[in-house]
């Protein structure tokens, strides 16, 4: 795993064991990648758990009200993380939500080294998730846009006593 670093920290990339699954091309799979990478979980067991959640979660009134009433099973095209089942699979993974943004506060965190904190977390910024351990940012790409990238939050893996 190469790594680079700009004056705003490191970057490596990482596809948190995605092509060693056998998968391959592009996917909205950045929800999985991202845990895979931070929990040590393989890709395969994150997916497929995150798939489970997707196909069996209740539809909101709006996707009642759609045409497609098809649930699908797939962990390829986004993961809803507002919902509970999510945040319980996170927690059962030994992470804890810690928010850094709240409406109308502006941009405090910015998805930066200096401003997150040492250990293996995963972070949501804007329509993306990705991991970041010990302030590399864990990805297929370099997300952080410079420095400038806004946190709104991240599940930090807790400590083992």
């Amino acid at each position: 795993m190469n790594s680079t670093w700009d004056s705003e920290g490191w970057y490596a990339y990482n596809d948190g064991g995605r092509s060693k699954a056998g998968r391959k091309g592009n996917a909205g799979d950045c929800v999985t990648r991202a845990i895979a990478i931070a929990s040590g979980q393989p890709y395969d067991l994150v997916y497929e758990r995150l798939a489970e959640g997707n196909a069996t979660q209740r539809k909101s009134k709006r996707e009642r009200k759609s045409k497609n009433r098809f649930k699908v099973r797939t962990a390829s095209h986004g993961i809803y993380t507002k919902r509970k089942w999510f945040k319980d699979y996170m927690v059962e993974l030994g992470f804890e939500w810690t928010p850094t943004m709240e409406i109308g506060s502006g941009c405090q965190v910015h998805l930066r080294a200096d401003e997150l904190p040492q250990g293996r977390i995963v972070v949501a910024v804007s329509k993306h998730y990705v991991a970041v351990i010990n302030g590399v940012v864990q990805d297929t790409h370099d997300c952080s846009r410079g420095g400038t990238r806004c946190v709104y939050g991240y599940w930090k893996l807790k400590q083992e006593k």
